[in-house]
């Protein structure tokens, strides 16, 4: 599900385009939702719904603001594997948690690797089951999650009041599509590969209303559609000596904070 995060920095080249007397075009309208975005979303949400299996790998950025208004930015790294409707196997490395999950349809676990503990819940259903029990009843999220949905579309469009297209871009090499979407509480922009296969290169939420505006960024690598994966990848298995846990703590920069309390 969408995170609130941070800040734009058109001004510069704003002013430089009027002063050179051209175009700002769809990037200046507000309330209007932009055709081309759309089109290009609604092909990218097509496109993803229709791939049974794939696994992706993630570099995501969060930034928090201080109280004293210092702005710092926590990166961590994400991969992940699902075959649609109801299995995945995900993996987060972040400041204090190196995360495995596993989601087989029935179960959902969350595995600490590094204290060897781990968290359980029945989760019966499919993967968009899965991202709503993992937001509500235990407070995570996986970036970009609604990319995933059986809808994209459905779920990116919800709220949307205004929207635009801005050319292309590239990231990673690959050029893009750059589209900007905004809501009353959050921006946010969406790079989609061009071509026959438009698949989400990098995601970005900024949080208007907060101070600083801060950012959640994810950019989406080594995409695989035909990944070979192991008929086991989606169910766990505790390791010798596992705790299990009844909770997992989750910090203010979206971390699963896994540490022990001091007996």
């Amino acid at each position: 599900m969408r995170h609130e995060s941070g800040p734009r920095h058109g001004r510069l080249k704003l002013f430089l385009a009027l002063a050179a007397g051209l175009a700002v075009g769809p990037a200046m309208a507000s309330g209007s939702i932009n055709p081309d975005a759309d089109e290009i979303l609604r092909s990218m949400s097509t496109f993803l719904s229709g791939t049974k299996n794939l696994s992706v790998s993630a570099n995501i950025s969060n930034e928090i603001i201080a109280l004293d208004g210092e702005k710092l930015q926590f990166n961590a790294h994400s991969t992940l594997v699902l075959e649609r409707p109801s299995r995945l196997f995900a993996t987060r490395r972040g400041r204090f948690a190196d995360i495995e999950l596993y989601f087989d349809g029935k179960q959902a676990t969350l595995f600490g690797k590094g204290l060897n503990v781990y968290l359980q819940r029945e989760v019966a259903g499919t993967t968009d089951d899965l991202f709503a029990a993992l937001e509500s009843g235990i407070g995570i999220n996986l970036p970009g999650d609604d990319l995933l949905a059986a809808d994209p579309y459905a779920v990116l469009t919800e709220g949307v009041n205004g929207s635009g297209y801005h050319g292309t871009a590239f990231v990673q090499g690959v050029e893009c599509y750059h589209l900007s979407f905004r809501e009353d509480q959050v921006d946010w922009q969406l790079w989609v590969k061009t071509g026959d296969e438009p698949l989400p290169m990098k995601y970005v939420i900024t949080t208007k209303w907060t101070t600083g505006a801060p950012q959640y960024s994810v950019e989406l690598t080594d995409w695989n559609l035909k990944p070979d994966v192991a008929a086991d990848r989606f169910t766990f298995v505790a390791p010798k000596d596992a705790e299990k846990l009844e909770a997992l703590p989750v910090d203010d920069t979206g971390e699963i904070r896994i540490e022990r309390e001091a007996k």
